[in-house]
Parts: structure tokens; C-alpha cells; sequence
């Protein structure tokens, strides 16, 4: 089986905490160079400290904010002036905030779309190019376990990330005779501080500890446990390799088991 990602390039969004920052580290263990890319320059500098550095692997980063994607299309769109083509493009960036979606005003799921749709999409065409030449390419797409069955009281997330997964599959359909994949990575609960965030909401709004609502997530889960943020990681770097050449337009759950339809 080829794992082997030497010589390749992988930028990767979100890549300094939790599930993004597990992917960096496993594509730079399996031989790329990897950019990251994320808003805080100081956590930039220590995650890129982090990775592996063999022989002719060389990382970088690339400050930006993804609420503002058409700032974080023109500075990925310099980068690119000056490097070789990007093999890998991995979209992952933080959810919306939860709530009913009765309650969602409309400026929420813009915002969303805005961070999550336009975003990869705008990254997508800046490294489709390079691919093309290439005649290798992957785009992963972190999203949710939501694109199957929606979560209870994430309404704009829920939202958000089905017009994500129907944008992927479209993608795949016409990027899979250039050597491109477009697939999606569906994170069940992981301990990351999303999941702390939304355990920490639960309890405020439910007057239970936080120890409780873990234990009530945890047994909705055939694995009675939360992911660590290197099993979807795992999953990612697979997507990214040439042993998965032919796997392409799927969304795979990395959630235990807890998604309830195949």
C-alpha cells in the first residue's frame, strides 16, 4: 500500500489546535511539506516546530482568517506565486455557534456559508491549477457527521455543512478525470475545545455537570467514547495518499459508530 506522500505538498486550515493540527503532524510524518494555515501567527510558529522535518520536506504557514475568506483567498493566491503546486488541500475551520435553528437569525448562516462554503471553495480553485499539472490531487473536507443525520440544536451547522458535502460531491464529479478526489471527513464527537465548548452550553442550559453530559454523549456512542483528534486524522492522511487514488465523492464517519443510517 503507498503511503508515501514525499515530494508532495499539503496545505492544511485550522492547523493549530484539535483535528487540524493532528492532520499537519500525520501528513508531515508520512513525508509532505505542509503549510499551515490558521489566524494566530504565535500558534502558527509552535505547531510548525512540531512537525517532522525529513530529507527535502520543508513546512511554512500562512497567516489568515477564514471569517474573511476573500483576504484568505488573496493571501493564498501570493503564496502560490512564489511555491510549487499544493497536492493536498485539507478545508477544515470551526463550527458555528449552536442553537435551535428557530432561533438562527440570517446573518448566522451567512457568516457560516461565508466560513465554511466560500471559503473552500475559494481555496479549492487557487490549488486546482496546480493539481491539474500535477495530475495528483486530493481535497479533504473536515465537516460533520451532520451531513447524514443533523445533530440536535445545531441548526446553522447543520445547514452549513450539508451545502458543503453537496459541494464536494459536485466537485469530485468534475475534478475525478484530472487524478483530483474530493472527499469529506464526518468528525464525530472528538476532544477538542469545540466539544468542550458545546458540553460546557448543554450544562449551563441543563444544570448538570459537565462530567454528566460527557457520559450521556458517551453512551450514544457504540465505542463509549469521544475520538482523539489523531483517529480522524488517521482517516484524513489516508484520503491523502496515493493508495487512495479511486476513493473519491464519498463522507466518511469517523464517529464510533454513533451515526444512526449506513
Amino acid at each position: 500500500m503507498d503511503l508515501n506522500l514525499t515530494n508532495k505538498r499539503a496545505l492544511v486550515c485550522g492547523s493549530t489546535q484539535g483535528i487540524g493540527k493532528a492532520i499537519a503532524i500525520e501528513l508531515a510524518q508520512l513525508g509532505a511539506s505542509v503549510t499551515l494555515v490558521a489566524r494566530n501567527e504565535e500558534k502558527l510558529q509552535a505547531v510548525l516546530q512540531e512537525l517532522d522535518t525529513q530529507q527535502d520536506q520543508l513546512h511554512d504557514y500562512i497567516t489568515a482568517d477564514f471569517t474573511d475568506p476573500y483576504d484568505l483567498n488573496i493571501r493564498v493566491q501570493a503564496y502560490l506565486n512564489d511555491q510549487p503546486e499544493v497536492h493536498i488541500l485539507v478545508n477544515n475551520t470551526g463550527g458555528p455557534a449552536g442553537g435551535p435553528i428557530t432561533e438562527a437569525v440570517s446573518d448566522e448562516f451567512t457568516a457560516a456559508f461565508n466560513q465554511h462554503l466560500i471559503a473552500n471553495h475559494l481555496l479549492a480553485k487557487a490549488v486546482i491549477p496546480g493539481m491539474k499539472r500535477a495530475k495528483y490531487g486530493r481535497i479533504i473536507n473536515v465537516i460533520s457527521t451532520s451531513v447524514k443525520q443533523p445533530l440536535h440544536g445545531l441548526g446553522v451547522s447543520n445547514t452549513i455543512r450539508g451545502a458543503v458535502a453537496s459541494w464536494a460531491k459536485t466537485m469530485a464529479n468534475e475534478l475525478g478525470q484530472f487524478g483530483i478526489t474530493v472527499n469529506n471527513v464526518l468528525p464525530g464527537s472528538t476532544k477538542t475545545a469545540r466539544i468542550e465548548a458545546i458540553m460546557e452550553s448543554k450544562a449551563q442550559k441543563t444544570g448538570k455537570s459537565k462530567e454528566e453530559i460527557q457520559q450521556e454523549m458517551e453512551a450514544e456512542i457504540p465505542a463509549r467514547r469521544f475520538a482523539e483528534p489523531e483517529e480522524v486524522a488517521a482517516a484524513a492522511a489516508f484520503l491523502a495518499t496515493p493508495a487512495a487514488a479511486y476513493i473519491n465523492g464519498i463522507s466518511v464517519p469517523v464517529d464510533g459508530g454513533r451515526t444512526g443510517c449506513l
